[in-house]
């Protein structure tokens, strides 16, 4: 009973037929999306006992502890969830200053150009680090 209690919180999501759900990381000092990415409970659970930013890798299929290899941790400061408790938003800072496995700040790097007949994304923040050495084999 009282494990069932501690875990109310957990309870209260909308975890999707997978057991996930979505999580967005949010930079706390400027509210720039950084990355989305998504959490079990387990995750969830760990991100709060740590403080660091956990995550589920579904091509990997095992928790990932955001910046476990290239150091670019996520520092949590709030965690909140929206009004239909099927998304999470964390608001954390990004050490390293790099959230995104291409070495740019934000994973949401690409802007749609409407400006021409034609559509086309355009990439609009520079990479700050090359990969290759960000995950280089040590």
């Amino acid at each position: 009973m009282a494990n069932r209690e501690q875990n109310d919180w957990l309870n209260d999501l909308k975890w999707d037929a997978n057991g996930l759900i979505p999580a967005i990381a949010q930079d706390a000092a400027t509210d720039q999306i950084l990355m989305m990415a998504w959490m079990n409970k387990t995750a969830l659970q760990q991100t709060v006992a740590t403080g660091e930013a956990v995550y589920w890798s579904r091509s990997r299929q095992k928790l990932w502890h955001k910046g476990e290899q290239s150091g670019h941790t996520q520092q949590i400061h709030s965690i909140f969830l929206d009004c239909d408790s099927d998304v999470i938003i964390l608001k954390v800072t990004q050490q390293g200053g790099i959230a995104c496995h291409t070495g740019r700040f934000s994973c949401f790097y690409r802007q749609l150009d409407t400006s021409q007949k034609e559509p086309e994304w355009q990439i609009v923040t520079p990479v700050l680090q090359d990969p290759e050495t960000i995950y280089s084999k040590k």
